[in-house]
């Protein structure tokens, strides 16, 4: 019975939410709707310029590009769903539909870990290896490597995904959650889920470790080769061609590793707590840092800066 329960055609799951008041939830709605259009407003034209402008062809910025259409994808695969549920009564989703918003939020997480590998490494080059560069990071170099980054993290999600939809929930469908997350959805079933478990401290390790002490031991090497520069203007321009992806990274990284590392209280009132960080921590992971990513780099980054001003002009010189 519990197995064709889980089997059904028609099965589905209801998500919580992040608010029982309606009040709320319209507040919810506005905020997260203006962040929405914000991401895809800056990440869009962050694309743009870097296709467009033929000073950006470098792989910095086919990286940047990247970047930002990666969190247009992790954004459209989750938020749309979570605002029509801010105005639905009942949040409710198709078991389908459920394991693909699993599987690209996963690829696009894990994605996003190894593509901010990549980019500590062009900066690795590009400031402690500059005569190399142009021959490290030539463009049979960088597109592999960034098409290498989106296949190891759909590869990842697919193994999770496939794992956590074989599970029974035994009629469970109540996902205490804004979206399907696989953490979320691991919590209904009612088998023993060490696999999983173990499955995940495995991909932590290889999507969260190692590309941090990666990034780390690169910019040590970074920031060694800036304090010998002699000059404070060249040390300045120097750490300027890195601290965007530096921010990003805390940023990113510090989210995550406070999403999947939390202690879980076992008490009823540590676990209503828990819940609640457990949705605001992934809504700020999911909508608050791409929005903030194209922003950062743009701030810091002249030549972004430059290639807005002249699409604009362009634009207004056509009208």
């Amino acid at each position: 019975m519990e197995k064709a329960n889980w089997s059904s055609p028609v099965a589905g799951f209801i998500l919580l939410g992040l608010s029982d008041d309606p009040g709320l939830e319209k507040i919810f709605f506005v905020l997260i709707l203006l962040m929405y259009l914000v991401i895809l407003l800056g990440n869009g034209v962050l694309i743009l310029v870097t296709i467009l402008d033929s000073r950006l062809h470098t792989p910095m910025y086919f990286f940047l590009g990247n970047l930002s259409f990666l969190d247009i994808c992790y954004t459209t695969s989750s938020v749309p769903l979570v605002l029509d549920g801010f105005l639905t009564p009942r949040k409710t989703i198709s078991f389908s539909a459920c394991a693909v918003q699993m599987f690209l939020s996963f690829t696009m997480g894990a994605t996003e870990c190894v593509l901010l590998g990549m980019m500590a490494f062009d900066r690795y080059v590009a400031i402690c290896n500059p005569l190399r560069y142009p021959v490290v990071m030539s463009k049979a170099a960088y597109v592999p490597m960034a098409v290498s980054s989106w296949a190891i993290g759909g590869t990842a999600s697919v193994v999770h995904t496939s794992l956590t939809i074989q599970l029974p929930f035994c009629g469970n469908n109540v996902i205490n959650h804004l979206a399907c997350e696989i953490l979320a959805v691991l919590r209904l079933a009612c088998v023993d889920i060490s696999i999983n478990v173990i499955s995940m401290g495995v991909t932590n390790v290889i999507f969260l470790g190692v590309p941090v002490l990666f990034i780390s031991v690169s910019y040590v090497f970074i920031i060694a080769t800036i304090l010998r520069i002699p000059s404070a203007e060249g040390r300045r321009k120097a750490f300027s061609t890195c601290s965007a992806h530096f921010t990003v990274v805390v940023i990113f990284y510090g989210t995550l590793f406070f999403m999947y590392r939390k202690p879980k209280s076992k008490d009823s009132l540590g676990q209503n707590k828990d819940d609640l960080s457990d949705k605001l921590i992934p809504l700020f992971y999911g909508v608050v840092t791409p929005m903030l990513n194209p922003i950062i780099y743009s701030l810091r980054n002249k030549d972004v800066k430059s290639a807005v001003r002249n699409l604009m002009s362009q634009k207004c010189f056509t009208r």
